[in-house]
């Protein structure tokens, strides 16, 4: 029997059926109701609004999972995030029954070339986590080396404890950690690395931390601590993008800034990242340069229009293979 056809005697079944994700929040307010219509009861409940407010976590959740699978590509990402969130969920049902349960290890490694959505997706987890009660405040805080790492001896340890106490609650983000071990066993990076290992220990479930960078050299990078692989558990991937997904995200990013490419624009577009000449946009030729070439398009195009009486809407809006072109050479004359 469908458990929506049931008729429930408590509300934890209901609470217990919505924690396993058997009903949705909707259905599991529709049940609550029912069933303090058939008790007879006209109390205020308090259970009932714990209920409400469990059926209004299990929405956000749902939400930030859509706002996750909207992103383009990262079809392997998607399904490790899926993956975490389940087995996460799961976990937490069980020890609510008093079965036998593992504890979170949620601290990451996050490998790939820049501009690949590890920072979105690292932003997306942090709200997930919270609204699943696993982190307090969930928001991210974003730092590299020189974020971390001091000028002289004592120096590192109070900045890096620093950054940690900002992060608190939340996800810290390291980019490119790999460059804290570069400079070997006398290098301050070495003595972040500690600082950050201890703080993982000492703040069990108040702090997720993500390790950023490159697949080869963090690779290396975890072969230098031998304590580092076993505190990271995921170790996630993020692919570079194809073609097709980055004329995806470069139509996604137009269009929320109600912009579109002319007919002539968008086959100027595909021919480009298609061949040699994208590769020098930098960033790997990832979402990050694409991003960058949005920007400078709309940047040209107001160049174009500025000055013109009489601007239609569509003419506006309008991207042309000319804004395409001279954002182009505007990224050819940069001295970096």
């Amino acid at each position: 029997m469908r458990l929506q056809a049931r008729r429930p005697r408590r509300l934890q079944e209901i609470s217990e059926w919505l924690r396993q994700g058997q009903i949705g929040p909707g259905e599991a307010i529709r049940l609550a109701v029912e069933l303090r219509r058939r008790q007879g009861s006209s109390k205020p409940d308090p259970a009932i609004y714990e209920l409400e407010a469990e059926a209004a976590r299990a929405e956000r959740v749902a939400a930030i999972l859509a706002e996750l699978d909207g992103l383009v590509g990262l079809a392997t990402v998607k399904q490790h995030v899926r993956e975490i969130q389940a087995f996460t969920a799961i976990q937490i049902c069980r020890a609510a029954l008093g079965l036998a349960h593992q504890p979170a290890g949620l601290h990451m490694i996050f490998t790939g070339n820049p501009g690949t959505g590890k920072t979105t997706v690292a932003r997306l987890l942090g709200r997930l986590f919270k609204e699943m009660g696993l982190l307090p405040s969930g928001h991210m805080v974003e730092v590299e080396r020189a974020d971390l790492v001091g000028e002289y001896i004592g120096h590192t340890a109070q900045r890096t404890r620093e950054v940690v106490k900002r992060a608190m609650g939340g996800v810290l983000f390291v980019d490119e950690a790999y460059s804290l071990a570069r400079g070997g066993e006398k290098d301050f990076g070495k003595e972040s690395i500690d600082c950050l290992v201890r703080a993982m220990e000492d703040h069990r479930g108040q702090i997720l931390l993500i390790l950023a960078g490159y697949p080869d050299e963090m690779a290396w990078f975890l072969t230098q601590n031998p304590g580092l692989r076993s505190r990271f558990p995921l170790v996630i991937p993020f692919p570079d993008y194809s073609v097709e997904e980055l004329l995806a995200i470069g139509e996604q990013m137009w269009q929320q800034r109600q912009y579109q490419l002319s007919q002539e624009a968008q086959l100027f577009l595909k021919l480009l990242i298609g061949g040699p000449r994208w590769s020098g946009q930098g960033e790997e030729g990832n979402a990050r340069a694409m991003r960058n070439l949005v920007e400078r398009s709309l940047r040209c195009q107001a160049l174009r229009l500025v000055g013109r009486g009489d601007l239609t809407r569509e003419q506006l809006m309008a991207i042309s293979r000319s804004d395409l072109e001279l954002a182009l050479d505007e990224a050819a004359r940069r001295p970096w």
